[in-house]
């Protein structure tokens, strides 16, 4: 898919080159008719946190991997920068995407990611190169190897990103201490529980806070990505990256959008949440405890193990 957006983006240029009379500011103009570089102009040049991009070479992008990795948290950034396209950085298809990806685990043996799909690393910790961007999905992982390697590489990395509950591997690494972050909405009590010095954001869809960052579940990680994108490379460049790849979603664009996850679930008796995650529980067969004559239900053992652990942290 790379190849052909570039062929025909090259073929675009060729055509544009044929016509002198239509320059680069008529085709500009066009675009933002159309909506293809929404965000262009003094928005664009308001840029947050802006990262600086090598004028040549590659950006490193290492996705850390390990049992049960999420496919989206990881496939859908992997996407997004995968598809980043920069004419002015030169003349060939190399030069104008600057974006080097690969994926990175404990072992070279392959990992078995969500639902059963099997990846085989392209480096372990022992020999991957040095990346200029991490991205940590949910997973099922955090050995001692994995979070040293995080921590060790990131002092070196322009940013250090999460997606999801990848946000647990990241807080354990101590890079979260003291800042605001976000993650699945189902995770909100239990990081903040975890990792009180955390500043757990509610109903974010993104938190960036400069050389780390979260986004919250699964299809967040697309618009944090593109938000890396837009520090990178400016508004323009990200917004052409979403128009390629049909992505309709602004919540790039506006780090508050998952406002909708900011309420907390209130628990009744005939509805009742899991006090760690306030997922929706059925107290039929449900595991339970009865803590100061109140009877709580759990959606899984492990987290009626936590609740009974500390009690008065989950109420």
């Amino acid at each position: 898919m790379r190849r052909r957006e570039f062929l025909g983006r090259s073929a675009a240029l060729a055509a544009l080159a044929a016509f002198p009379g239509l320059g680069c500011e008529k085709v500009k103009a066009s675009t933002e008719s159309t909506g293809l570089a929404q965000g262009t102009g003094a928005a664009a040049a308001a840029t947050a946190n802006p990262l600086q991009a090598p004028a040549k070479g590659k950006i490193l992008v290492a996705f850390v991997l390990s049992r049960g990795a999420v496919m989206i948290d990881f496939a859908g950034p992997w996407a997004v920068f995968g598809n980043v396209m920069v004419p002015s950085r030169g003349p060939t298809m190399d030069d104008q995407m600057p974006f080097d990806l690969y994926t990175v685990a404990e072992t070279a043996k392959a990992v078995t990611v969500s639902d059963g799909m099997k990846i085989e690393p392209n480096y372990t910790f022992d020999n991957a190169p040095a990346p200029k961007v991490i991205v940590i999905p949910a997973q099922g992982g955090d050995s001692k190897r994995m979070v040293d390697w995080i921590k060790s590489s990131s002092q070196h990395a322009d940013l250090t990103m999460s997606v999801c509950t990848g946000a647990f591997v990241l807080a354990k690494t101590g890079l979260l201490a003291g800042k605001p972050a976000t993650t699945h909405h189902d995770a909100y009590r239990e990081l903040a529980v975890q990792y009180p010095d955390i500043q757990v954001k509610r109903g974010a869809r993104f938190v960036d806070a400069g050389n780390v960052a979260t986004a919250g579940g699964l299809s967040s990680g697309i618009d944090l990505a593109l938000h890396v994108v837009e520090r990178y490379f400016g508004r323009a460049i990200a917004t052409s990256v979403a128009y390629d790849m049909e992505y309709q979603g602004q919540g790039w664009t506006n780090p508050e959008s998952n406002a909708v996850y900011a309420a907390v679930k209130v628990s009744t008796d005939e509805h009742p949440v899991c006090p760690v995650c306030q997922m929706d529980v059925n107290p039929a067969g449900a595991p339970k405890s009865t803590y100061k004559g109140k009877t709580y239900y759990f959606c899984s053992p492990g987290h009626k193990a936590s609740f009974d652990a500390t009690p008065e942290k989950w109420i």
